[in-house]
């Protein structure tokens, strides 16, 4: 696939790491970088990634894991050819703009999203994180006169100060306030949302077709095409979190698909760095680009749009299309939720209580926090990499890339068998000492 060749699973030849020990690593952690961070990597073993590719991560042990956590990013998987490459080619050519001339490797990015995005989805300003992008969302809002904002309970934004308003968690919020007002509606709740803009001025209404972080919820069928509705009833823009949702990740290419619906701005990012570059976006109307495209400094960054991250975006959207990455994500997504409910059958009812998901986000909700981290750390001794959700500590969250194979697939059901061995015997231990 590229200059660094990496050994089948459980070869004895592994990437060999020689730089900095475990102990060096912690050390500057704790004296620059997070002490909490350092305290929970001690908690949990320890151990160090530093080598990737397609599916796979390398520790500095040489111990082999299968990466279906990332936090939505790898669609793709690590290191992609085309991805690499392309970066590769954009970084001995010209990796920064001055941002006095016009650059191409922005227009083709540009163009090869707005290819893709919902019809009447046009103009494309890019960013260089989710957060941003969220952030562009709410500064075009009040260059419309929008000044409410609306968002769902346990949805999640970004942690910046604007999209933190509407990332309804007070874990996040509370250290930090006052922050911009905002109104948090239940999600998939469309007559909460019809009374919350009813009872005000012309809002902005921010959602996700359906809720990562909050652990992968999905909304009842018909919900997106009636916030659509409400928002065009109530002259409110409605923006559309697809960060962790688009390009593939839900078995479409957006989750605006799945009802048709087509938003006013549309918020794009993690696989859209191709697992390689940092970049984002937010994609508007014309109507509601217009102040952008009135004033180009109205809402610039000195970093957005540059060359190398341009050409990581135009080649992702490229090798999403061009390798049939939203079907096999829709196949892939089918098996996996059937592997895991089969895999986890012993345990549902007990440790278990809900298996859901859509594409390849995939959410196993435990019976509490406690038994969440247990299986995130069984599964990590298994050799299998999985994300708790930020907004909802009990669910424990799968985003595989789209580029498994038929042995990933069946590695990942052996590691949630095995899993749920553990979980039985925790919980017929407890019921014991009861």
């Amino acid at each position: 696939m590229s200059e660094l060749t990496l050994p089948a699973p459980a070869r004895a030849d592994a990437p060999v790491y020689t730089g900095a020990s475990t102990a060096d690593v912690l050390d500057v952690y704790r004296r620059h970088l997070s002490k909490g961070r350092a305290r929970l990597a001690s908690l949990t073993g320890a151990a160090m990634e530093v080598a990737s590719e397609g599916s796979l991560v390398w520790g500095a042990d040489g111990k082999e894991y299968l990466d279906c956590g990332g936090y939505g990013v790898f669609i793709l998987g690590h290191r992609h050819p085309r991805v690499v490459d392309a970066v590769i080619q954009q970084i001995r050519r010209h990796p920064m703009a001055t941002r006095l001339l016009l650059e191409p490797v922005a227009a083709k990015a540009a163009a090869a999203l707005a290819a893709v995005t919902p019809p009447g989805l046009e103009r494309v300003h890019f960013v260089n994180s989710g957060a941003e992008a969220t952030e562009t969302a709410i500064k075009l809002a009040r260059a419309h006169g929008k000044y409410r904002l609306i968002s769902a309970v346990g949805g999640y934004h970004g942690k910046t100060t604007g999209a933190l308003a509407v990332t309804a968690k007070p874990l996040y919020q509370d250290p930090f306030k006052p922050l911009l007002p905002a109104e948090h509606v239940p999600y998939g709740d469309a007559e909460a949302l019809e009374r919350a803009l009813a009872g005000g001025e012309p809002a902005c209404v921010i959602l996700e077709p359906m809720q990562g972080e909050g652990g992968a919820v999905l909304p009842p069928p018909g919900y997106l095409t009636r916030v659509q509705e409400l928002c065009a009833e109530h002259g409110a823009m409605f923006v559309l979190d697809e960060i962790q949702t688009g390009l593939g990740r839900l078995g479409t290419w957006w989750g605006a698909d799945a009802e048709g619906v087509r938003p006013d701005v549309l918020l794009v990012g993690k696989n859209l760095s191709g697992g390689v570059i940092p970049v984002a976006a937010a994609v508007a109307t014309p109507e509601v680009y217009a102040p952008f495209d009135k004033d180009p400094f109205l809402h610039t960054s000195t970093f957005a749009a540059s060359p190398v991250a341009m050409a990581a975006a135009a080649a992702a959207v490229g090798a999403i299309a061009d390798e049939g990455l939203v079907e096999r994500a829709r196949t892939l997504g089918e098996v996996l939720l059937d592997r895991l409910r089969s895999a986890l059958a012993p345990v549902y009812g007990s440790a278990v209580v809900d298996i859901r998901g859509r594409g390849l986000l995939l959410g196993v909700e435990m019976r509490d926090e406690g038994a969440a981290g247990e299986l995130v750390l069984n599964l990590m001794e298994s050799g299998l990499l999985v994300n708790h959700s930020l907004n909802a500590q009990r669910v424990v969250r799968l985003t595989p890339p789209a580029v498994l194979t038929p042995a990933d697939v069946d590695r990942i059901t052996d590691a949630f068998t095995s899993a749920a061995t553990v979980l039985a015997r925790a919980t017929a231990s407890t019921k014991g000492t009861r």
